[in-house]
């Protein structure tokens, strides 16, 4: 009873649930968010470029390729995260706009990886990390208003 005085009159400032404490425990502030998801990006890049150098090294080089270059691009995807949150990042990920675009950047990523790990062809492995490269471009090109559309129209008129 004494609960509900407290609700009914405004004094109720403790004990709101267990969720809203994890929520409030866990959000970031804006600056942090920022931070997050530039040194993800970053690490994403760096990881990319990395990945990129090795794949010419003797033997392992291939296998050390695709787990970099991979590992960069699920990186520079995931810093997103930081800015919209994990629950949003994946909504918008299986949007209608953007669902196929999501299946080809996760598609190129497991064909990268075949491709070094199974199939041992250097030739595949790259033409696939190409092809992620240009899904994952899509893919964020989706996040810009109006950017798609200016692409076609670039490309339409460089092609015609």
């Amino acid at each position: 009873m004494d609960k509900l005085k407290k609700v009914l009159s405004g004094q109720d400032t403790e004990d709101r649930g267990g969720l809203s404490e994890v929520v409030e425990a866990t959000s970031l502030s804006s600056g942090t968010r920022i931070k997050g998801f530039i040194a993800c990006f970053a690490a994403g890049i760096l990881c990319s470029l990395l990945g990129t150098l090795l794949l010419w090294v003797p033997r392992k080089g291939l296998y050390l390729f695709a787990v970099f270059y991979t590992f960069g691009n699920i990186a520079s995807l995931g810093s997103t995260v930081f800015l919209m949150g994990p629950m949003k990042q994946l909504k918008r990920m299986i949007e209608p706009t953007r669902l196929i675009a999501t299946i080809m950047v996760l598609l190129c990523i497991a064909l990268t990886l075949c491709s070094a790990f199974w199939w041992h062809n250097r030739g595949l492995a790259l033409i696939f990390c190409i092809l992620q490269s240009l899904a994952l471009t899509w893919y964020s090109l989706s996040y810009i208003p109006f950017a798609r559309n200016a692409v076609k129209n670039c490309f339409a008129v460089c092609l015609a």
